[in-house]
């Protein structure tokens, strides 16, 4: 989750064209998204994928160079710790609020059967609480459970003068192995927010942690994911040495990152029982003024559905 949504000061915000601007090239279908807020910057949505310049495919295609398996094993046997050290070092300081939440979802105001009724989220990979507090702060009648897979992030969460154990609970969860319904019931959450979460989980155990997931949804109850998108930025400065396998990437202190495909996403989430609503890149640009820098970010937010129960009658 290192390289979130959120942008440094040190750039501005640059509009893209609608055939590519310079070494930040997309496909020709995108739809222009207004921002409410000046914090936001401007993006564009698509249904493909940004093309790579001729020097950046070059460079992917020459990184072929894995991490030995030695060190893969030990990545991922250290993984908590890593994403602990990571908050032990940062505390509760590297991500901004996220007050965008609302609006790119709209779901999570929207979904309700009746006016009044108390929506019931869970927010996997809660982190110290981005998502989670601007949340309860936006809407009164709303519980949300939290988790996350460092014991330290779930610590931070529950100092916060916000949490109130009558409007959220908070618990350490590895999605991957442990049972969600040791803390939620089944069939119970209306909305599941999988914001930059998926991204650290290892390839091979996605689809348990969506699994996991699917058994506290309620039928009929939604995923809301946003996470890296193919050819991220993020992805493409990956130097060689960094590689764990396709589009997989570990960082310098050890968290990693997984860059998705809409076909990708799309697959991953049918083989675990979900309906597929919304699958778009969201293309953003920021450009380093005084290093005359263009750096495309490529995310990819989508909406999934838990079936509806079919009743059969005799």
């Amino acid at each position: 989750m290192e390289d979130d949504i959120e942008t440094n000061d040190f750039f501005a915000t640059q509009t893209y064209q609608r055939e590519g601007l310079n070494n930040c090239s997309l496909s020709s279908t995108v739809a222009t998204v207004t921002p409410s807020k000046s914090e936001v910057p401007f993006q564009v949505r698509g249904d493909r994928g940004r093309i790579l310049t001729p020097e950046e495919a070059e460079k992917l295609i020459n990184d072929q160079r894995l991490v030995s398996d030695f060190k893969q094993q030990k990545l991922e046997i250290d993984a908590q710790k890593n994403w602990d050290l990571f908050y032990k070092r940062n505390s509760t300081n590297f991500f901004k609020d996220r007050h965008w939440t609302t609006r790119e979802f709209e779901e999570l105001k929207a979904c309700r059967e009746f006016e009044n009724q108390k929506l019931i989220l869970l927010e996997a990979g809660c982190g110290v609480g981005n998502c989670l507090f601007p949340l309860l702060e936006d809407d009164l009648n709303v519980f949300i459970y939290a988790c996350d897979f460092s014991p330290r992030a779930i610590e931070f969460v529950k100092q916060n003068r916000l949490y109130k154990v009558e409007r959220c609970k908070a618990f350490q969860c590895d999605l991957t192995k442990d049972d969600l319904l040791q803390n939620v019931p089944v069939d119970s959450v209306d909305v599941v927010t999988l914001i930059f979460v998926l991204s650290a989980i290892h390839p091979d155990k996605m689809q348990l942690a969506l699994e996991n997931i699917h058994k506290i949804l309620k039928p009929g109850g939604y995923i809301l994911f946003r996470d890296y998108g193919l050819y991220d930025h993020a992805m493409l400065r990956f130097k060689t040495g960094h590689k764990l396998g396709p589009n997989f990437y570990v960082r310098q202190d050890g968290t990693r990152s997984f860059f998705f495909s809409d076909e990708y996403v799309a697959q991953l989430l049918t083989a675990a029982g979900f309906e597929v609503l919304v699958n778009e890149y969201v293309f953003r640009e920021t450009v380093n003024k005084k290093e005359g820098l263009c750096v495309p970010r490529v995310f990819l937010q989508c909406k999934f559905k838990k079936p509806e129960r079919i009743l059969i009658t005799c």
